[in-house]
């Protein structure tokens, strides 16, 4: 196996939820050995051995120990002074009840890089608040930016800050690694999630700031510049697939001219209502039903191909089906690698979305079972001998 750019590097690992292990992902992705300490209680959200948990958990080991037992934390401290990166995505307060905060960790390690990504961050009047994804969401003025035509916020389905705070995870981890590689020290990164998300708002945070928008959040609507038509339409069943959709936006004269002729110049794209841009926005839900009348007799794929050769803005809205095995894009970079458990089939997780020619990342093993990798670490690593072992577990510091 060719070398991986963080071969040698060792994270214990206390994250959980979505946030943090998708931080440590990244860097189990391209070589760190990361040792999640995790709890046998309560029940695990999902199948280790299919989708998220699979996804978020492959490439590492996984320890059972009672963090809640004195001999527990003894173990994750001895634990800790063998390893590079302390991670957690606890509210501020736990790793200091647990004697596990950077001040405790660098006795025992005066390099250590300890990574906490709590919610909010340990200053502050909120440091002490515990959060989950949808409610930095919310905090950081995204639930307000998608919102229905009402202005009613609508939210996202998925946890996007969770994304924007694995991914910040991942970085300051490799630059907390740069940086002792250059000094010799290590550091603690205090790391907020409200702040990753607020972070990437984007233009819309000025525009509210600016112009005092905060009442009129741009919801669905285009924040490249007007488009009409501007949307999602239905298109043909595919097979048993009876939901397929295509997105389209034009834009200008000269677009809308195109998108005329290429939908067959009927005779409603003649009315005066639809004459200007202006007129067509001002008229979208008629507009909106005569393109649907012409998307809903072709497929998402010939009506994307189509629209595209004229130099529209169209794409197939892809469903898991479509990522999964009809993107040719994602096919060609095989995007979606296999994994095969020692027992049952084989799954596919999402893939490392860039690829280093020297160094490059792979995904090796799937998820372990929480506390797979106990004793193997236990022994391995800490020397521990069985009767050792056997007695933490009698002792209810290790789980079984």
């Amino acid at each position: 196996m060719a070398p991986m750019p963080l071969d040698g590097v060792r994270i214990l690992d206390f994250t959980w939820v979505v946030a943090g292990p998708v931080a440590t992902r990244i860097l189990a992705d391209h070589g760190a050995e990361v040792l999640k300490i995790e709890r046998k209680e309560p029940p695990q959200l999902g199948n280790r051995k299919l989708g998220l948990l699979c996804d978020l958990h492959r490439d590492k080991l996984s320890l059972a120990i009672n963090m809640q037992h004195p001999r527990g934390v003894e173990l994750a401290r001895r634990i800790a002074a063998k390893s590079d990166i302390v991670m957690d995505n606890f509210s501020a307060r736990v790793m200091r009840t647990w004697g596990m905060d950077y001040e405790s960790l660098r006795a025992v390690k005066p390099d250590i890089i300890c990574i906490s990504m709590s919610g909010l961050g340990h200053t502050g009047p909120r440091s002490s608040y515990v959060s989950y994804g949808p409610t930095l969401q919310a905090l950081a003025g995204f639930t307000l930016l998608m919102a229905e035509p009402d202005g009613t916020p609508a939210g996202y389905g998925y946890s996007y800050a969770d994304m924007c705070g694995g991914y910040t995870g991942a970085l300051a981890a490799l630059v907390a690694l740069r940086n002792r590689r250059r000094t010799g020290q290590g550091q603690f990164v205090d790391l907020s999630q409200f702040e990753a998300a607020a972070a990437v708002v984007g233009p819309a945070l000025l525009d509210f700031s600016v112009n005092g928008r905060a009442q009129s959040p741009p919801g669905y609507n285009s924040q490249e510049g007007p488009s009409a038509p501007h949307g999602v339409y239905p298109c043909k069943a595919r097979g048993d697939d009876n939901d397929r959709w295509i997105a389209i936006a034009v834009r200008g004269e000269a677009e809308w001219r195109r998108f005329v002729d290429t939908v067959g110049a009927p005779e409603w794209s003649r009315d005066a209502k639809f004459r200007t841009l202006y007129l067509r926005m001002r008229n979208a839900a008629e507009l909106d039903a005569n393109v649907a009348r012409w998307t809903v007799e072709r497929s998402a794929e010939d009506a994307m191909t189509t629209l595209q050769k004229a130099g529209i803005a169209a794409g197939v809205v892809e469903n898991g089906i479509d990522l999964c095995a009809r993107d040719p894009q994602l096919k060609e970079r095989g995007f979606w690698p296999k994994v095969t458990p020692a027992k049952g089939a084989a799954t596919r997780v999402t893939g490392i979305p860039f690829k280093l020619s020297a160094t490059p990342g792979s995904v090796r093993t799937i998820a372990p079972e929480v506390g797979e990798n106990t004793d193997q670490v236990l022994g391995e690593l800490l020397g521990l001998s069985k009767a050792e072992r056997d007695s933490l577990i009698a002792d209810g510091a290790v789980w079984p």
